[in-house]
């Protein structure tokens, strides 16, 4: 990974349709980014396969297509299969995570797997031939930051190749989060995912795992006459740190706001 790297992250729709989206993605044709990052049942819901809808989005849009592979849908068997079935299919990267915790909404139905650790899935990723990347959790404000830049050393050394963060919100997160990974030789990539509303971005903080929405930021959403394009706004300050300190970007457009991206890059 060379020049600063943009992609975008699909979620699959929780359906068989994937036309809708794949005509969002149509609309994105002429903007300056690398390709699509597909996530796999985000929040530990079902959604479409993320191995199908990588595989479409390449056939109908000409861009690569990253798959998120986590140890919680899989055991070991299911998981080689994937792997190689991916390259297979002409997908070449693959994100490799833990993957979100089953909610007790779904515990009487839905078990987590984790048939091996993440460790385990990086070295089974690389031997397949898939490039490999792997997820990087900065908890801004907590005391875990050394606990996972270790976590991501081991990672390291299991084969992984770039790492991908959590959203940051503000330039003194983006500033942490490059101290701390100062001696990290691999390329890293930083997490946006543009913010709504108020509401929005107290529900991030609050409710999903990795995610922090420093308060003066969730003030500034607050206070705005247009949330939305405030938060568009919050996007392009942290697309362009981004470009300053770091090797690219994974923008995550919430609600399959496609659109936003536009104003943004």
């Amino acid at each position: 990974m060379g020049a600063f790297a943009v992609t975008v992250e699909v979620v699959p729709p929780a359906s068989p349709e994937a036309d809708p989206v794949l005509a969002a993605l149509a609309s994105l044709g002429d903007l300056a980014f690398e390709g699509y990052s597909v996530a796999t049942n985000p929040v530990a819901r079902p959604h479409m396969s993320a191995l199908a809808m990588a595989t479409l989005i390449q056939r109908h849009t000409g861009k690569p297509a990253i798959l998120h592979c986590t140890t919680r849908d899989h055991n070991r068997l299911s998981l080689q299969g994937l792997l190689w079935g991916a390259r297979a299919l002409g997908i070449e990267t693959v994100l490799v995570a833990s993957g979100d915790h089953v909610g007790l909404q779904s515990g009487s139905h839905t078990s987590a797997v984790r048939d091996l650790d993440v460790f385990d899935l990086v070295k089974m990723a690389r031997a397949a031939g898939l490039h490999t990347g792997v997820v990087l959790d900065p908890r801004p404000g907590s005391d875990r930051l050394d606990y996972e830049v270790q976590r991501l050393k081991h990672k390291i050394e299991s084969g992984a190749q770039f790492v991908v963060t959590q959203p940051v919100y503000d330039e003194a997160g983006a500033q942490t989060l490059r101290h701390a990974l100062r001696g990290i030789n691999i390329p890293v990539m930083l997490g946006i995912l543009p913010l709504q509303s108020a509401r929005h971005a107290q529900f991030l903080h609050n409710r999903v795992a990795g995610i922090a929405v420093p308060k003066a930021i969730q003030k500034r959403m607050e206070l705005a006459a247009d949330p939305a394009s405030e938060g568009i706004a919050n996007a392009r300050e942290m697309l362009a740190v981004a470009r300053r300190w770091f090797s690219g970007t994974f923008l995550m457009p919430p609600f399959n706001r496609y659109d936003i991206l536009r104003e943004i890059l």
